[in-house]
């Protein structure tokens, strides 16, 4: 391998990629060591990983909450059944398929779970873990807790030599198609109401229509953006002008 950096004209920094690259298809069953400037290590079933640099990752603090067995073999976002057993979670805006590490901030336990569903629907809360995951960071009986989640990236597949080689490679989590979420009723003419009163002001004003465990809820939604800073700030406007629980939701 040196042999062949040491003949080449390729830049050092893309040598270094390469060189991260191999060692992630490698996935070693002993922890690998951490390296200054790159996302720490994670592991999925037996193996580790180690994450590619990347100009832009994702990373936010705020409450983590959990969800169980009301919503245990209900469909989710994805399209697969909810299992509460599994290492998934709920999240707004990440994309599906999306591999996180959350920190619980009390105990600084983590656990890494797959993004396979949208929610939780509250503004502050961050992420809605399975009940495993929830478990395994002791989150169960308090329910909620300050967290941090890290996007590690999006699951790749590859076949070298006969044997699926498993690697995550991190994406773009600001641009995508969001919106902004204003209200839910589970009356749908107080939807009705507010999304007339909204598109007064606002463009892109419409109901979604969610079938969950407590009944079918209409939720009232603005505006469509391609980025997600751009959706910030416009939630930001929508909650200094009297609508205090407008968050960013992807659509």
């Amino acid at each position: 391998m040196m042999k062949v950096f040491e003949s080449s004209n390729l830049p050092l920094s893309v040598c270094i990629g390469v060189l991260f690259f191999l060692l992630s298809c490698a996935a070693p069953e002993k922890r690998p060591a951490p390296v200054p400037g790159y996302p720490e290590p994670y592991k999925i079933g037996k193996h580790w990983y180690r994450p590619m640099k990347h100009a832009r990752g994702f990373r936010e603090r705020g409450t983590a909450s959990w969800y169980g067995k009301d919503f245990h073999g209900r469909k989710t976002a994805s399209g697969e059944a909810y299992n509460m057993y599994a290492m998934t979670a709920a999240h707004k805006t990440l994309p599906l398929g999306t591999y996180v590490k959350v920190r619980n901030l009390n105990n600084g336990k983590t656990v890494d779970v797959r993004i396979n569903d949208r929610g939780p629907f509250v503004r502050g809360r961050i992420i809605d873990l399975s009940y495993e995951a929830a478990r395994r960071i002791g989150l169960v009986g308090a329910g909620t807790a300050p967290a941090e989640v890290v996007a590690l990236g999006s699951l790749n597949e590859t076949v070298v030599g006969g044997k699926v080689q498993r690697t995550l490679v991190p994406g773009n989590y600001y641009v995508g198609d969001f919106t902004i979420q204003v209200g839910a009723f589970k009356h749908k003419e107080n939807a009705v109401r507010l999304r007339n009163k909204l598109g007064e002001t606002y463009k892109n004003t419409h109901i979604t229509v969610y079938e969950s465990a407590k009944g079918t809820f209409y939720r009232v939604r603005v505006a469509r953006c391609k980025a997600l800073d751009q959706a910030r700030k416009y939630a930001g406007s929508l909650q200094a002008n009297g609508y205090p629980d407008a968050f960013v939701v992807a659509r």
